[in-house]
């Protein structure tokens, strides 16, 4: 009995120095998010970093997770044309996105066929999932949120820690880790991190759920990265599958479908963290003098040839 203890209170000693152990690490990390940037904001009023270059020390908070030894899912949606971008997305993807972390990708798509084949590295793998394509574009889109929820419940709660939805027709252009890793993650699209909350593309449709009045949101966040632990995740997407299930039997589809929802979903739910735009850009944008690396971003299309309908 007395080995027991001995062993017992031992565990309990080293669980402890390693949780005060991140604890100081992940403070440390914060400090040097809320300072490091004085030309943007790197906090919130909600007091969430937001990611920018400049901000976070990759060795630290490398030295964090490693000891987690985590793994991240990342879906990706790659229906009717999208399929073609498939390749560049993993190609990048395998030389910039969650490096010396296990990754598992599950690409649903409806040409299992057509998917790529890329070499992963070490503790990376792959899965297809085959699903209906749709001869709306639209319609993909708010199908997303529900195949997301039942991904989760019937594959990932027991399996992944962490879990990223991007879209496909993408590229990573460098480093994204382990920084990017919260609790409920957001991005702020490129297209409004400078314009005034007014003039933010909300629903402003009060019949919707999606419904956010003028006066009230704190960024515009974009529907193409979605991520954090995967029961957060998970309760994200059950939520806003739910209000679009109810603006669907209403007849209604939000301005800009699920991610209109989301944006609702994080005025009341506050992300914990949120990735600058240097997480989410534009190929086609002009590259502002804040922004100092791109590090994913949409690729040039024409949408006319990739869209099935207008």
């Amino acid at each position: 009995k007395l080995q027991q203890c001995v062993w017992w209170c031992g565990c309990v000693c080293v669980t402890c120095v390693y949780a005060f152990v991140c604890a100081y690490l992940l403070i440390c990390t914060y400090i040097c998010v809320c300072n490091s940037r004085k030309d943007v904001i790197t906090v919130t009023p909600w007091l969430a970093p937001v990611v920018w270059e400049g901000t976070f020390h990759t060795t630290l908070i490398d030295a964090i997770y490693k000891m987690q030894n985590i793994t991240v899912a990342t879906t990706v949606f790659a229906l009717g044309k999208y399929v073609q971008f498939l390749k560049d997305f993993l190609e990048s993807a395998e030389k910039h996105y969650m490096q010396g972390y296990r990754v598992h990708y599950y690409i649903f798509t409806d040409q299992p066929e057509a998917v790529p084949t890329v070499t992963l590295g070490a503790s990376r793998s792959l899965t297809t999932l085959k699903i209906p394509s749709s001869n709306r574009w639209q319609e993909i889109t708010l199908r997303r949120m529900e195949r997301l929820e039942k991904l989760i419940e019937t594959q990932l709660s027991n399996e992944v820690d962490y879990i990223f939805s991007l879209d496909v027709d993408t590229k990573f252009y460098g480093h994204w880790g382990v920084e990017t890793l919260g609790d409920i993650v957001a991005v702020i699209h490129p297209g409004y991190y400078s314009t005034p909350r007014d003039d933010f593309p909300y629903e402003r449709r009060s019949e919707s759920q999606a419904y956010i009045p003028y006066g009230k949101g704190d960024f515009y966040y974009g529907g193409a990265v979605i991520g954090g632990r995967v029961e957060k995740v998970h309760k994200l997407a059950k939520t806003c599958r739910m209000q679009l299930d109810v603006d669907k039997a209403n007849s209604i589809e939000a301005a800009w479908q699920e991610e209109s929802h989301l944006n609702k979903y994080f005025l009341y739910n506050k992300p914990t963290k949120i990735l600058s735009p240097e997480y989410l850009w534009q190929d086609t944008k002009y590259i502002t003098p804040d922004i100092k690396i791109i590090r994913f971003s949409q690729v040039i299309k024409n949408y006319a040839k990739v869209r099935p309908n207008p």
